[in-house]
């Protein structure tokens, strides 16, 4: 073979391998530029430019006298860009993990954490990672500590995280956001509208460096802040009240109880509180369960306190009288072609008026007074009361209870109706009926709510007291209101809920529970619901104490009526509200003890 033919042959694949090179080149631009342009092209941009969110402000809950139940922390999320930390800047490392707290290796390991494979179905791409979080949450020292260490890359981004400063106080009125700022239970869910504000946002450029280039920023929407609420709960009458639960609690150990205090003239919730109960700070600390509001969830056989119910529709319906005597040694009666047994009294009586029988609480008297009503107005009156219906209470999980119409009722329905047998309800549906005997024969709608403001403190909304209807007379409520005194005299079953010259109102109950399916012997619920002064009522207050652990029978005298005497002493000063007769160590006042407090 010649030396030109070699030469040639030479030269002919030196020019092939040239052109296999542009076209290897050539094709892969037109892959990048064609292909991959759309995707290169956002990646570029998402490099270039960015949007940048900035956090509202949630509103503070705040109490009937603008003390703070919630508000919103400020804190400093802290991380670094791996893709423009500095070699030198690595001898810093061990100053920065000292300053927030963490190991020097996870820092270290940010750093080396410059790409991450994402996988789309069954395509797999690898990113470049721009964010890594170091901390959570700093304050502003520790993140201006961080800051004078000058690592380049290293920055943080502001926002905000709920606390609560009174701990597990009114917690199941407040609720709680979580940590991925999501509004779960009480006030913090029914109020998210008005509480969480707007977020605003802004759109710039940065440089090479990761530099804002804040000429180029544009389209720049400022955060609105969220409104305050302002809530009817007084956190001296909350704690009030939750300190006389921890007491319950500790004497009794019951399985739940529930203790309410409110306006009856106008619904508003002074104090509400649960056992069970959680810190709203460490909500992931509690289980569930006692996240629960039982004051609106919980649904057990009201007992005697339902009695109210019967006595005021016979009453209105002029059936009887408070003198009528009705024969409560009868142990059945006829009704119509059949003979119904009456249920047991746990104290035998003879002929009692129809006082005597809410006084001493006859389960005979009252099936009698039911009986007097027929189904149909029974029904009709446990409705009005507010019974197997949603009290309209703004939390979410209120249950409606459970009040079974006619047409289900068996033949004992009719009697055992009347004493608070086959009927469920919840704590504040009681509290709800007690307090409409107290307004005067209206029933409320209860409420915890009072206004929701703006920064400057200007009444954004207003919530107003909301009648639902009237449930009996004036002349009734009244009568009901006298004979409901008599519980607490000397010969009444609530001896123990009486306050030496006050007129005090209400009803005691005991209801035994059932247990796989029949009524327990020695597991009961007590309670007493009441209000006071008779004559004009200030406050109404409603104690439920659940499957309480004592020698005995757990009467509503004995575990209940106490803390209404205990938590009414107690607001009797706070309140102001006035003795109908000056007796001991209470006179007359002209202010209130809310009023002298700073």
């Amino acid at each position: 073979m010649s030396k030109r033919l070699v030469s040639r042959f030479r030269l002919c694949l030196v020019a092939i391998c040239i052109m296999g090179a542009f076209g290897c080149i050539g094709a892969r631009l037109v892959h990048l530029q064609v292909v991959q342009h759309e995707v290169l092209t956002k990646e570029v941009e998402g490099n270039r430019k960015r949007i940048v969110v900035s956090r509202a402000r949630r509103g503070n809950i705040l109490d009937t006298n603008l003390n703070l139940l919630a508000t919103s922390r400020s804190f400093i999320e802290v991380g670094l860009d791996p893709q423009v930390l500095k070699t030198e800047d690595q001898a810093k490392f061990e100053q920065l993990a000292a300053i927030l707290g963490i190991p020097a290796t996870r820092v270290r390991e940010a750093a080396d954490r410059r790409t991450v494979a994402v996988s789309r179905g069954t395509v797999r791409t690898i990113r470049t990672v721009r964010w890594v979080e170091l901390h959570d949450g700093v304050d502003d020292a520790t993140y201006d500590r961080v800051l004078e260490l000058g690592i380049t890359g290293v920055y943080g981004n502001r926002d905000y995280r709920r606390t609560y400063p009174g701990g597990d106080m009114a917690a199941h009125i407040i609720g709680y956001v979580n940590r991925e700022g999501v509004a779960v239970i009480g006030a913090e869910n029914a109020l998210d509208f008005y509480l969480k504000g707007q977020d605003g946002w802004f759109e710039s450029e940065r440089d090479g460096r990761r530099n804002e280039l804040a000429r180029f920023r544009s389209r720049d929407i400022a955060a609105v802040d969220g409104l305050n609420a302002i809530l009817s709960i007084d956190v001296v009458v909350q704690h009030i009240v939750e300190t006389e639960l921890k007491r319950v609690v500790a004497k009794f150990e019951p399985l739940c109880a529930s203790i309410i205090v409110s306006d009856p003239m106008t619904g508003f919730i002074l104090g509400l509180a649960n056992h069970p109960s959680f810190d709203p700070n460490h909500y992931g600390k509690a289980d569930l369960a006692f996240q629960r509001n039982i004051a609106i969830s919980n649904i057990l056989e009201p007992g005697s306190t339902f009695k109210v119910v019967a006595a005021s529709g016979a009453l209105e319906e002029g059936l009887v009288g408070t003198d009528t005597q009705i024969d409560c040694g009868l142990d059945s009666v006829v009704v119509g072609r059949r003979r119904l047994p009456l249920p047991r009294d746990s104290h035998p009586h003879g002929v009692l008026s129809v006082a005597d029988i809410v006084s001493r609480s006859s389960n005979r008297g009252a099936a009698q007074l039911g009986i007097r009503l027929g189904r149909n107005r029974l029904y009709r009156y446990a409705q009005a009361f507010g019974f197997g219906q949603e009290t309209g209470f703004l939390l979410s999980g209120e249950e409606n209870g459970i009040l079974h119409p006619v047409r289900n009722w068996d033949a004992l329905t009719i009697t055992r109706l009347p004493m608070g047998h086959a009927v469920g309800a919840t704590p504040l549906q009681i509290h709800s009926a007690m307090s409409a005997i107290a307004n005067l024969g209206i029933l409320m709608k209860p409420q915890f709510v009072r206004y929701i403001a703006d920064g400057e403190g200007n009444i954004v909304v207003g919530f107003e007291p909301v009648q639902r209807r009237r449930v009996i007379s004036e002349k009734t409520a009244r009568t009901m209101a006298s004979l409901l005194r008599r519980v607490v005299s000397p010969e009444g079953t609530a001896a123990t809920a009486a306050i030496p010259g006050f007129e005090v109102a209400g009803k005691t109950g005991t209801t035994q529970k059932i247990v796989d399916g029949q009524y327990s012997h020695s597991h009961h619920v007590g309670s007493f619901s009441g209000f006071f002064p008779a004559s004009r009522p200030s406050v109404a207050v409603t104690v439920i104490i659940d499957d309480a652990r004592l020698n005995g029978t757990a009467y509503g005298t004995t575990v209940a009526a106490p803390s209404f005497k205990a938590i009414a002493e107690q607001l009797i000063p706070y309140l102001g509200v006035n003795p109908t007769e000056p007796v001991g160590k209470y006179a007359l006042m002209e202010n209130t003890l809310r009023d002298r407090l700073p």
